[in-house]
């Protein structure tokens, strides 16, 4: 319910914004100020979201719990969207998110109110049933009979080399 209330209420308070700043300043710098904040925003988003490669390849490195860089990409990615949909309020929440203390505290309260089963990295979790459980059970002992078929000329009364190539 509180999705559909979102879906209602961020529209409306895009209009209710770009009335009274459109009645403010006019029609030309509104819209020049909205084309801006894109621009500015899909350059502060790829400088950030590179940041955030960088410190989520570093947690791979080092075998660390990659949860919290991959949230704070997923809030990048995420701002690139609202700062890239017109819209004063839209933009203001998407430059918020570009703010690491920002992306911080939301994923604290995500933190908060999420929980996690269970979390392994490499061959310490439970092992797969359908792979083997010792290295010397993935050998697979047989024979084996080639059955390729023999090579036919593709025209018929044609045999051997069309005498256009070297043998």
């Amino acid at each position: 319910m509180w999705l559909f209330a979102l879906f209602i209420a961020v529209p409306l308070i895009e209009i209710a914004l770009f009335i009274q700043v459109g009645g403010a300043i006019g029609l030309w710098p509104t819209l020049a100020i909205v084309v801006l904040t894109a621009v500015v925003g899909t350059q502060l988003m790829r400088a950030q979201g590179a940041l955030a490669l960088s410190q989520l390849r570093e947690s791979f490195g080092q075998l660390n719990d990659p949860t919290e860089p991959l949230a704070h990409g997923a809030m990048i990615l995420f701002s690139g969207a609202l700062l890239l949909t017109p819209g004063f309020f839209t933009d203001f929440v998407g430059f918020a998110l570009l703010i690491p203390a920002v992306r911080r505290a939301v994923y604290n309260w995500a933190r908060s109110r999420i929980q996690v089963q269970t979390f392994t990295m490499g061959q310490q979790g439970p092992h797969d049933a359908r792979r083997p459980q010792h290295p010397e059970d993935d050998v697979i002992d047989g024979d084996f009979t080639d059955v390729t078929p023999e090579k036919r000329p593709t025209h018929p009364g044609v045999e051997g080399p069309s005498g256009w190539t070297k043998h």
